[in-house]
């Protein structure tokens, strides 16, 4: 997601243990290579196990991992809070805040750090950045000179284009999650079903091609396969995997993750629409009372709340409708949110 308009803004990221999933993975770094990690850009970004971190490199149409080495567990939870962060952030980078942008914010489950893809400039020829803000706010650069990497390259990536307003090689990768072992990634790619998600074994070895998603949209009343995922999570319903994919205008779609092979064409169930004029930005999934939670952030329509139980429970939306499904409420009290990722692995 882009956050360009922070400069009223608190960039506020709650770390409290009841919005976090905690899932366990055993991961090992040792396929990785030490040197510079290449970026031409720096998107969507998703924390796996040991402090690794994924860099959705969209212009590059590649994934790159980079052991950040922070590995020192936080005594405690709580929350960061920068005021004006587009201004320090470009004053750290040298540069004016209206040539910033801010593409996406993880926390590092096992530090408790918040890290940042940034663009220093507009267009082409912007210079990816990846900072880190600490606790007590503190904003640093996160060198990529010399670290432990590995990078693996989406063979269907969508074609550049110079119109930078249509371009989809920007849409290449607009979400990811590290879910049991592998990378999940949801954006564009150069098939005639251009809507793509992927999952992607790590550590790395090779990609294959994504598997071409077909949604029914209730809103738009016609069955859709080039618009991209969102934001998504993953989560079981009666013991199946499913990617809980949220999509501009507001379709909720459950999509089976056995079904994400290679070139595979897979047809989501559509169980909620949640209002049109609207872009889902983030999603998370949290534990209260016994029961489990979607919270998701949106550009036009507050924090939604949905109930994660009886999901299997829903017909699929075969038919024009406007609001209906699953049922949400919004959350008052949490206006203004932008970005709301806190994750544990």
């Amino acid at each position: 997601m882009n956050v360009t308009k922070l400069s009223t803004k608190i960039l506020t990221l709650a770390l409290a243990s009841t919005l976090i999933v905690a899932v366990a993975f055993c991961a090992s770094s040792a396929s990785m290579t030490m040197g510079k990690a290449e970026l031409k850009s720096a998107g969507q970004l998703a924390f796996g196990p040991d402090g690794i971190l994924f860099v959705g490199d969209s212009m590059g149409g590649s994934i790159v991992a980079v052991d950040t080495g922070d590995r020192t567990a936080a005594r405690s939870g709580g929350k960061i809070e920068v005021k004006g962060i587009n201004q320090k952030i470009a004053a750290m980078l040298g540069t004016a805040p209206d040539q910033i942008l801010v593409n996406d914010v993880v926390v590092n489950p096992i530090s408790k750090k918040a890290y940042i893809s940034v663009s220093r400039g507009r267009g082409p020829d912007a210079m990816p950045v990846i900072l880190r803000v600490d606790a007590s706010g503190k904003i640093s650069e996160v060198s990529l000179d010399n670290v432990k990497h590995s990078t693996v390259s989406l063979p269907d990536a969508p074609a550049a284009k110079a119109d930078s307003k249509n371009n989809p090689r920007l849409e290449t990768i607009t979400h990811m999650a590290f879910v049991n072992g592998n990378v999940i990634v949801a954006g564009l790619s150069n098939e005639e079903f251009s809507s793509s998600l992927r999952s992607i074994p790590f550590p790395f070895q090779q990609a294959g091609k994504g598997a071409s998603i077909e949604i029914y949209h209730g809103s738009h009343g016609r069955f859709e396969t080039n618009a991209p995922v969102r934001t998504f999570v993953a989560y079981s319903v009666k013991n199946e995997p499913y990617i809980m994919a949220a999509y501009t205008c507001t379709p909720l779609v459950k999509i089976p993750v056995s079904e994400l092979k290679a070139g595979a064409k897979v047809k989501g169930s559509t169980i909620a629409e949640l209002g049109n004029h609207n872009r889902p930005l983030d999603m998370i999934v949290y534990s209260k009372g016994g029961r489990d939670y979607f919270l998701m952030a949106n550009s036009s329509r507050g924090v939604m709340k949905l109930a994660a139980d009886g999901l299997d429970g829903y017909k699929p939306i075969l038919a024009q409708t406007e609001v209906t499904g699953v049922p949400y409420e919004t959350i008052a009290g949490l206006k203004g949110v932008q970005v709301a990722q806190a994750r544990t692995y």
